[in-house]
C-alpha cells in the first residue's frame, strides 16, 4: 500500500495555483495545507478578541474554493492549520463553501484543544523572563504545539476536511500516515519516519527548488511555474519525494538536504509533541528525474512536554521611507537619520528602539566597515518601537516633514503604523493539554 500526500501550502501566504495542480492531477490520498507562524496565530488571536467570528486563515475560502471539487472527485482528503485561532469558525467557513459549490455530505472536522490561554498564568516564558501572568492584560493568546491525535480522531471518524490551530507543522502530515496505515503512538521509529516526510513536505515549494534558486549557482528550471511536492509514503515510512510532471522547478538531493537542516536544532533529537525524530541517518536517493527516495528516518519517546507560543502585545512600531537619487544620494539619506533622529528625540521615554538604514546600502550587511560604491539611489528608513501609537505616528510624520524640511531631492514618501505581538515560549507538561473534535456535514 502507498499513500499519496501532497503540499498544498508552505505558509499563510502562498501560492494557490499548484495546490488546484495537485488537486487535479496527483491522484493524492492527502492534500495537506501548512499555513501557520507563530505570530500569524498571535495575529489570529488578536482578530478573534476583535470578532468572535473571526480568528481563522483569511485565505481559507478562496483555498477552499479552489480544492474543494477537485478534491472530492478525486477522494482526496484535506487537512490544514488554517483554523488558526478559531478552528470551529473555520470549519463552518468550509461548509459554507462547499454549499456554494454543491458539495453535499463533506463531512468537515474542528480540531481544537491547542488553546492554552487560562493555563499558561505560572508559566515561565524565556523570551521576556517571566510568567504569563505577569504579563497581565498584554498577554494576548497562548497556543500549544499539539501532535497527531486529534486529527487521527477525526480521520478515524470519516472527516473529508480536517481544520485545526496550531498543531506541529510536521503533524499535519504524520496524521494521515498514522491513520491510514495503522501506526501505533509508541511505534516511534514510524513517528520519526512520518515526521521526516512531514518535515520534507511542510514549506510546499522549498523542496521543489523555491527558496533553493541561486543563478549561476544552483539554477532552478522554469521557477515562475514551480510545482508543489508529493510524497509516495509505504507502510514502514519510507518514501520518494517528488512532484507532479509538466511543472517548474526540481526534487533532487540537494533541494532535500537543504529543506532536511531547515529550522532543525539538533538533527538527532527534533522534539516534536508525538516523536523526538532523528535524521541523523537519513539518505536521499536520487531515483529518477524529480525523484528522490528517503530512508534512514528513526525516533524516540516524545519528552511529554509542549511548546507554548505565547502572543503578547509589545507597543506600536511607526515606521517612513523616503528615496533619494543622484550624486551624494547617500550622504542626503544619512542626513535625514540624523534629522528625523533629532526631531524624535525629546520622545525619548516612549520610544523603546529605533533604527535608521539606507535600504540597498547598508539595511542588510550592517554599517559600511571600508569603500564601497555609492549606488545611484538609495531608499532612507526610519523605525520606531513606541510604547503609544501616537508616538508611533509621530515617526512618519516626521519622515514626511523631510519632504520641504530636509535634504534635497527626496520623494516617494510612504509611512505605516502597526501594532507589535510579541512571541514568547515556554514548556507545558502535555498531560495538560487535550484534543477534541467538532463534526459539521455540508
Amino acid at each position: 500500500m502507498i499513500v499519496r500526500i501532497g503540499a498544498g501550502a508552505g505558509f499563510s501566504g502562498d501560492r494557490i495555483e499548484p495546490a488546484v495542480d495537485l488537486a487535479e492531477r496527483g491522484a493524492l490520498d492527502f492534500l495537506v495545507f501548512e499555513c501557520l507562524a507563530e505570530r500569524t496565530i498571535a495575529l489570529a488571536q488578536q482578530a478573534k478578541l476583535a470578532d468572535p467570528r473571526a480568528g481563522y486563515d483569511t485565505m481559507l475560502e478562496r483555498r477552499m474554493r479552489a480544492v474543494l471539487a477537485p478534491c472530492r472527485r478525486n477522494g482526496t482528503r484535506i487537512v490544514t492549520n488554517m483554523g488558526a485561532a478559531n478552528p470551529v469558525a473555520g470549519a463552518e467557513a468550509v461548509r459554507r463553501v462547499a454549499r456554494e459549490l454543491g458539495l453535499t455530505g463533506l463531512k468537515v472536522a474542528a480540531v481544537t484543544g491547542d488553546d492554552v490561554l487560562d493555563r499558561v498564568g505560572g508559566l515561565h516564558l524565556d523570551e521576556v523572563a517571566c510568567t504569563g501572568a505577569a504579563l497581565g492584560d498584554r498577554l494576548v493568546s497562548a497556543n500549544a504545539y499539539t501532535g497527531a491525535a486529534g486529527i487521527v480522531a477525526a480521520l478515524d471518524a470519516g472527516a473529508d476536511v480536517v481544520i485545526c490551530g496550531r498543531a506541529s507543522d510536521p503533524a499535519l502530515f504524520l496524521a494521515p500516515l498514522v491513520h491510514s496505515f495503522g501506526w501505533a503512538m509508541d511505534d516511534w521509529t514510524r513517528l520519526g519516519r512520518g515526521t521526516l516526510i512531514g518535515h520534507l513536505l511542510e514549506c510546499a515549494a522549498q523542496v521543489t527548488g523555491g527558496y533553493f534558486a541561486d543563478p549561476g549557482f544552483k539554477d532552478v528550471p522554469d521557477l515562475a511555474r514551480i510545482g508543489f511536492p508529493l510524497a509516495e509514503v509505504d507502510a514502514e515510512g519510507n518514501a520518494v519525494i517528488t512532484k507532479l510532471p509538466g511543472t517548474g522547478g526540481m526534487v533532487t538531493r540537494a533541494t532535500c538536504t537543504e529543506q532536511l537542516l531547515y529550522e532543525i536544532h539538533d538533527p538527532a533529537a527534533y522534539l516534536q509533541p508525538d516523536v523526538v525524530a532523528d535524521f541523523t541517518r537519513v539518505s536521499f536517493e536520487q531515483v529518477g528525474p524529480d525523484r528522490v527516495a528517503v530512508t534512514g528516518g528513526a525516533g524516540h519517546p516524545a519528552t511529554g512536554s509542549l511548546k507554548v507560543a505565547a502572543g503578547y502585545r509589545d507597543g506600536w512600531i511607526g515606521e517612513g521611507q523616503i528615496s533619494y537619487a543622484g550624486p551624494g544620494c547617500v550622504a542626503r539619506g544619512r542626513l535625514a537619520i540624523d534629522i528625523v533622529g533629532a526631531r524624535l528625540a525629546p520622545h525619548d521615554a516612549e520610544i523603546d528602539e529605533h533604527r535608521g538604514e539606507l535600504i540597498g546600502y547598508d539595511s542588510v550587511s550592517g554599517p559600511i566597515t571600508r569603500d564601497r560604491p555609492e549606488p545611484p539611489e538609495i531608499r532612507m528608513r526610519y523605525a520606531a518601537r513606541c510604547r503609544t501609537r501616537d508616538t508611533a505616528a509621530r515617526v512618519a510624520e516626521e519622515v514626511e516633514g523631510l519632504y520641504l524640511c530636509g535634504p534635497s531631492g527626496g520623494g516617494g514618501v510612504t509611512g505605516r503604523i502597526r501594532e507589535v505581538i510579541g512571541i514568547a515560549s515556554g514548556l507545558l507538561p502535555a498531560a495538560l493539554v487535550s484534543q477534541s473534535f467538532h463534526m459539521v456535514e455540508a
